[in-house]
Formats: structure tokens, sequence, C-alpha cells
């Protein structure tokens, strides 16, 4: 507590430094110092590496979670000083600034509750809502620190301002949402077979929710009065084709069943995306890839869906006549035969090609979102400014998006190999060994008609060609 008390001690009068609105253009254009350089390099890594890190650390139980959150609080607020303290290029007041302050809340909270959670109090009263509330806080930081990241870069380059302030919301909100998209496809691909079977939904459902609502929102929000534009009305169109699409995906969805609706509806906008006319021939470029790479994750994702194989036949069998076996085969039945349970089981020839090809839709997905929030006028006019071509201002968007993917396989990897999932540990199960749905089946297997089998009753599936 007196290393706390120390601080905030110096981080709240750090916090009196002002921004003001008031600046000349020497200062606005001033060079950059150090300090200032050390302060986003210092907060990039600490909320874009350290603090996911940590969270996923804490959801195995490591015993690195505390240590590591702790390091990540003190230079936290050490970055904040130093934002605070730099000379060189000023910037007028901004939602970043204003964030940073907003931030502290969720940073004591954890705080408190951490130390609260280590004295091992209350145990039968207010402890068990505190590890609740400890639990949230703690997973909503990688969404914290994305979004004030993306605010300390458009405070920058000073994007974002007057009559540009709605094209930024759409793209960084639209392409932010494609990014979460295919980081949580990424999740439920890899280790989330168990959830997706405790909860009896398949990932279309709940992807066609979202989808449905984010169109009824769109819808009523596109237009703000006055004559239609052409961008409005295919803005508004486009909320009814989510809300019509997603409406359809939720129907078809239901009782666990695999649904290609959310993939079609997302190679709509993709198509609906690389049509939109700019004013700039790099905005028009950027735009039209982004579209047909947005395309190609839901087309990617039909193909997953329909035609990947998710388990391989018993060859006994098949050669006995019978093609409609559910038998799948293990590795202690195989004799070195394919076995397609998670996305890293060990596997050949089919297993390892379909393995690989599912990591096609959420990486274009993450792509797809990059591009779009590299799509704004003033980044795309910045960029045509200082003469590059759209052909290199995109394949660094793509390196970064490789960057991204890497970085979000990397805690996903984590999370199945740390704490109580090591492959050591006796309370839980690597990477490799994920419980799958009854029967061998994995979520993304076809569902059948009728009863699955469980431990407990070992009923016979009856598929719709079965007896």
């Amino acid at each position: 507590m007196n290393a706390l008390a120390i601080i905030l001690a110096l981080a709240l009068p750090a916090a009196a430094h002002e921004h003001h609105n008031e600046l000349t253009e020497e200062q606005m254009n001033a060079p950059v110092d150090s300090i200032l350089w050390i302060h986003m390099a210092l907060q990039a890594f600490v909320w874009g590496i350290l603090f996911p890190t940590g969270m996923v650390l804490g959801l195995t139980r490591s015993r690195w979670h505390v240590p590591l959150q702790s390091a990540g609080f003190v230079l936290t607020f050490g970055g904040y000083i130093l934002g605070h303290s730099h000379k060189g290029r000023q910037f007028p007041a901004s939602v970043h600034g204003t964030y940073a302050t907003i931030l502290f809340i969720p940073i004591l909270t954890q705080i408190v509750l951490g130390i609260y959670l280590k004295l091992h109090i209350h145990e039968r009263s207010l402890r068990p809502y505190a590890v609740k509330l400890h639990g949230i806080v703690g997973k909503a930081y990688p969404a914290l620190g994305w979004v004030q990241m993306l605010f300390g870069a458009v405070t920058f380059r000073g994007y974002c301002r007057g009559g540009h302030i709605n094209q930024c919301l759409a793209h960084y909100i639209m392409g932010s949402g494609f990014i979460a998209y295919g980081v949580i496809m990424a999740i439920l691909l890899i280790v989330g077979e168990n959830w997706v079977r405790r909860v009896g939904r398949s990932p279309e459902w709940w992807d066609s929710w979202v989808i449905m609502l984010w169109g009824i929102v769109n819808t009523f929000t596109e237009h703000h009065g006055g004559s239609w534009s052409v961008k409005d009305m295919q803005h508004t169109v486009m909320g009814v084709l989510w809300w019509a699409g997603g409406a359809l995906g939720v129907f078809l969805s239901r009782n666990n069943n695999r649904s290609v609706v959310p993939a079609l509806v997302i190679v709509l906008t993709g198509w609906a995306m690389s049509e939109h006319a700019q004013a700039l021939m790099i905005s028009t470029k950027v735009h039209s890839t982004f579209g047909r790479t947005l395309m190609l994750a839901g087309v990617t994702r039909i193909i997953e869906i329909c035609f990947i194989p998710s388990k391989i036949s018993n060859p006994a069998s098949e050669m006995e006549g019978d093609s409609h076996s559910e038998h799948t085969l293990g590795e202690d039945e195989s004799n070195g035969g394919d076995y397609t349970g998670g996305f890293f089981a060990k596997g050949s020839g089919p297993a390892k090609a379909g393995k690989a090809f599912r990591h096609f839709p959420p990486f274009l997905l993450v792509a797809a979102g990059l591009l779009f929030m590299s799509a704004t006028d003033e980044e795309l006019e910045f960029v045509h400014d200082n003469g590059m071509d759209h052909v290199t201002y995109l394949m660094i968007m793509f390196s970064l998006a490789f960057v991204l993917y890497t970085l979000i396989l990397s805690f996903i990897h984590l999370y199945a190999t740390s704490g109580r999932n090591a492959p050591d540990s006796t309370a839980g199960k690597n990477i490799e060994s994920i419980e799958m749905l009854p029967n061998g089946r994995s979520w993304y297997a076809p569902v059948p008609v009728g009863e699955v089998e469980t431990p407990a009753t070992a009923v016979h599936v009856i598929g719709d060609d079965e007896d």
C-alpha cells in the first residue's frame, strides 16, 4: 500500500498538466522529443502486450499473473507521467488525455480488488462477488487498451476533428468490430470447443444475433436528416441487409445447426464496400482491396463450414460398405491415421489441411479490419501527399495484420499451455487434448438429428440417412 501511495502522489500532480486548445503553429509542428517517444512505446507495450498477457495468465490461474499485472500498473503510472512531461510538440485537448484519466478507474479498481482477494477474507459473503468483478474488469483490459491506443494515434496525427469525426467513428468502430470478430473466431476454433458444447449454440447463432442487432442500429443512424446522399442510401440499405440476414441466420442456426448466412452477409458487405466511389484514386484502391479481403473472409468461412472435414470415417467400415458410419478415429485407434480433434490436434492429410485452412477466415477478418481503419480520408490524404502508392500502403497494412494475428495466436497458445492448462498440470488439459463433443465430434462437425452419445447414456447417434 505504501508503494501505491507513492505512485499516486507522483501521478496525480502530473494530471494537472494542461493541453491547451490555443496552440501556435510552431508548437503543434515542433519535433517530437525522446520523452514522448518513450511514452508511446512504453504504453503500447504495457496495454498491447503486458496487460493482455497478464489477463491470460489470470484466466489460467498462473502464479505469474500478479507479478506481471503489478509490473504493468507501475509502468502505466510511469508512462502517464512521461505523457505529461514531454517537451517539443504540443497537442490540443483531446479524448486521449481525457480517457487516460478515466482509465485510472479500472486500474485502481483492479489494484484494490487484487489486494482484497489476497487477504482471503469474507470468503462466503463478499469475496465471490469481488472475484467476479475482478474477472470482468480484467477481461476488459485488452479492449480498453485498444481504444486508448487508437485515441493516441489520432491525437498524434491530429485526425478526427471537426467534420471528420463521423467518418473516423464509422471506420474505427467497424474496423475494430471485424478484428474482434476474427479474434473471437480464432478463440472458438482453437480452444473454445468446450464452451460451444456447454452452451449448446453454434457459433453462427451468436454471429447472426450480433449482425441483426448491429443492422438495426445502422438502419436508423446512417441518415441525419436533409436530402439523401448516395452513401446515406448505401449505408442504410446495408443496415437493412444486416438485420434481415441476421434474422435468417438466427432461424437457421437454432438447435445448434451450422449456417452460412453470416458468412454470406460478410461477402455482400465486402462487395458493397469494394464498389464505394472515392475522391482519390488511392482511396478507391484501398477500399476495393478492403472489400475483396472481406469477401474472401466470407467465402473461406463458407468453405470451412460446408466442406472442411472434421472427422475421418473408419476405413474398415467403408470397406464393408457402411459409408454412413459415425465412428471417428482417435490416436489410440488409427495406428497413425488422421485425427481431427482440435485446431492443433495431431494428424496428417485432410486433418492437417483442415487445420491450416481454418486460419483463413479469422486472419482475413483481422486484415480487413485493419484495412478499413486505415482508409479514412485524412490518413489516405497524408499517404497521397507523401508520394506513397496504394501497393506500398496496402503491403504495410497486411504486414501489420500478420503481426497482430501472430500476437493473437500467441495469447491463445499461452492460455492453452500455462497455469492449470499446462501439459504437466493435473487440473487441466493441454491444447492437444481439449475435450470434444460426444462421440468424438468437434463443435464444427455436422450436427446430427436425434440424441447424441453422452458418457452417462451412450446412446447411438442417429443421422439423417441412418436406419
